[in-house]
């Protein structure tokens, strides 16, 4: 039976664990985007997306209750601060998984963590400028009678 088991252990007793995670998550914010393995990677998603809720409100103590799980103080201020601000509309799923194949020595499941907001190669503002791209290709079909126009009137003179 499985009774209460709701998270990996990673094969590590509870302190190393803890502070594992907390380290990684302090990475995870500094860095926005670091690589590890699969397993790894599930967990300090399921550690970091309920402090980055927490972070959104700005209050005494919530930065306390943050500041206990991630152990640093950098960590905290970069949360609350920059972080904050750019997931505030975004009602979860703060962190995304890329799976980047085998490690060589070990040929362990590798993956990449990062934060949603802070990638710019899959950023919602990238799918807006392909929009105006689109828009001035409209724009350019309508402007080639305009060139027409021009030679026309260079076949005048």
């Amino acid at each position: 039976m499985r009774h209460g088991k709701k998270f990996n252990h990673l094969g590590r007793k509870t302190a190393h664990r803890k502070a594992m995670l907390a380290n990684m998550a302090c990475s995870l914010i500094e860095h926005k985007r670091i690589n590890t393995t699969v397993a790894k990677a599930k967990a300090v998603k399921q550690f970091v997306e309920p402090l980055i809720t927490k972070s959104k409100e700005d209050t005494t103590h919530n930065r306390r209750l943050v500041f206990a799980k991630l152990r640093s103080k950098e960590a905290v201020t970069e949360l609350f601060r920059d972080v904050s601000s750019k997931v505030a509309d975004r009602p979860g799923g703060y962190t995304r998984i890329i799976k980047l194949g085998n490690r060589l020595g070990d040929n362990a499941d590798m993956a990449m963590i990062e934060l949603v907001d802070f990638n710019e190669i899959y950023s919602p503002n990238e799918g807006k400028k392909k929009n105006t791209r689109r828009s001035r290709r409209s724009k350019s079909s309508t402007a080639a009678p305009v060139e027409t126009s021009t030679v026309d009137t260079n076949e005048e003179e």
